[in-house]
């Protein structure tokens, strides 16, 4: 009886051993976003809650933070303060290079891309009372570049020297986040803005409904020249019909957004992400209209100059993609 006894008591222990690891490799992860309104938000509470309906399998458990936009997330996940965030690709270019926003503080040589989602056009609204049909109508009116560290500020910030404009061409410059400008907006606080966003947005929805807002297209030999000039920029057509008051389609230029990380995340952490999203890639599409045409093929290779972390490299090699 002792001997069974001793027996029950080691594997007790054994099993008890056996569980510690697994206990200890419970690990948190944060995604970097956007304004809660925007599609980044969303973008990662969709991987969020795709790497949690699992979480019981690898230990992961994943959380969305609201932040600033493509700038702040890759500054922030440069200081180890977030595994995971959503960049424009022509933020990710300028960091990985160098460049723009990254000039002062160097290369972020440890960026590592992941994928890339959903393209973004650059999205001038104006209130339908200004009278505005172009960019250049703008001047001495009053409008949003949007707030420092944002991707829509980035993206204005060579916009407007490439079609002859600065700021000091507007009555009123404001620094406003995606989730307070329509409300300046509609309250005619301003006469337009800019934000870098997927379509269909909720962000845009309100304000095409609720104040009648007009989309401006962005075209023009300056235009031409930026896009021709910037890999990662595109052009882009927002369809007519998509929003309320807005029949026409609107003639843009943009960029794609991208899913990045640091060389310093661990390969299994990367892994076990991009796995939760492609092996259940059909619901990950519904989880947005922007992602409804999404593409493993364009996603692993369009709009990322930082080099692939390992650990995405490892799960589209098994895969055959690579």
């Amino acid at each position: 009886m002792k001997k069974l006894t001793a027996i029950a008591a080691a594997f007790a222990l054994v099993g008890t051993l056996g569980a510690a690891p697994a206990q200890a490799q419970q690990k948190f992860v944060t995604i970097g976003t956007g304004g809660v309104t925007g599609v980044y938000y969303a973008a990662g509470g969709a991987i969020c809650r795709l790497i949690n309906k699992d979480r019981a399998q690898h230990g992961l458990r994943c959380s969305v933070e609201s932040t600033g936009g493509s700038v702040y997330n890759v500054n922030t996940i440069k200081a180890g303060e977030l595994d995971f965030g959503v960049a424009q690709s022509d933020v990710q270019f300028n960091a990985i290079n160098g460049k723009a926003q990254f000039a002062e503080g160097g290369a972020v040589s440890d960026l590592r891309a992941v994928f890339s989602l959903h393209p973004e056009p650059l999205t001038i609204l104006a209130r339908k009372e200004a009278g505005v049909a172009k960019m250049e109508d703008f001047k001495g009116k009053r409008f949003n570049v949007g707030n420092p560290g944002s991707g829509q500020r980035a993206t204005m910030d060579m916009l407007l020297p490439a079609i002859g404009m600065s700021t000091s061409d507007f009555s009123l410059v404001s620094e406003l986040r995606p989730d307070e400008h329509g409300s300046a907006l509609c309250d005619n606080k301003i006469d337009g803005f800019a934000f870098v966003v997927g379509h269909p947005a909720a962000n845009i929805q309100d304000v095409t409904t609720t104040c009648g807002a007009k989309l401006v297209s962005i075209t023009g030999a300056g235009v031409d020249k930026l896009v021709a000039e910037h890999p990662y920029f595109a052009k882009v057509s927002i369809p007519g019909g998509m929003y309320a008051n807005n029949p026409d389609p609107a003639e843009t230029f943009g960029v794609v957004a991208s899913f990045v990380t640091s060389a310093k995340v661990p390969a299994d952490t990367v892994y076990t992400m991009v796995k939760a999203v492609f092996e259940n890639f059909e619901d990950f599409k519904k989880l947005h209209p922007a992602f409804a045409n999404l593409d493993p093929a364009h996603m692993i290779k369009d709009g990322l100059s930082a080099p692939l972390h390992e650990g995405a490299v490892k799960y589209y090699k098994e895969k055959g993609w690579m």
